[in-house]
């Protein structure tokens, strides 16, 4: 059992540590690290992040390059400066990886209703999401109006 769990924790924290090999990291210099995720998030790799989440990305980079003023490195800062760049860098981690996973591709082969044709469907996780919450809804609006079809 212990053996099970030790296999468990080492596989999750492989994973956590691969998901965050693209997000900042405090060992490596700041300004390559920033220049890279300025240039995602023009880009594909994270297509999915919403503007507000976006704009905290940036504002916190910014806070982070202010802090490490020139040439210093984020081991160099003291106490409370120290503290707020490390948590500007976790929020930075944790926006850019929900945005990644949200804007993973993920395609699907079917055979649509009447047809013998296969075809691909490709769609972002976060379009998957958005298409399954809006399914949920009209199907809630069709019970609610006791089973007759809302209008378009």
């Amino acid at each position: 059992m212990l053996g099970k769990w030790i296999v468990g924790t080492s596989l999750a924290m492989l994973l956590a540590t691969a998901a965050m090999a693209a997000e900042i990291n405090a060992q490596q210099p700041f300004a390559e690290q920033r220049a890279q995720i300025e240039k995602d998030l023009g880009g594909d790799t994270y297509r999915e992040i919403s503007a507000e989440d976006r704009a905290k990305v940036i504002a916190a980079l910014e806070r982070m390059s202010q802090r490490l003023g020139d040439g210093k490195q984020p081991q160099d800062l003291k106490g409370a400066d120290q503290v707020s760049w490390f948590n500007d860098q976790e929020l930075v981690n944790s926006l850019l990886t929900q945005a990644r996973e949200d804007s993973r591709l993920v395609c699907e082969r079917y055979r649509p209703t009447g047809s013998k044709m296969p075809q691909n469907v490709c769609l972002t996780v976060a379009q998957r999401r958005a298409t399954r919450e809006e399914a949920v809804d009209e199907i809630r609006q069709i019970r609610r109006s006791g089973g007759e079809t809302p209008s378009r």
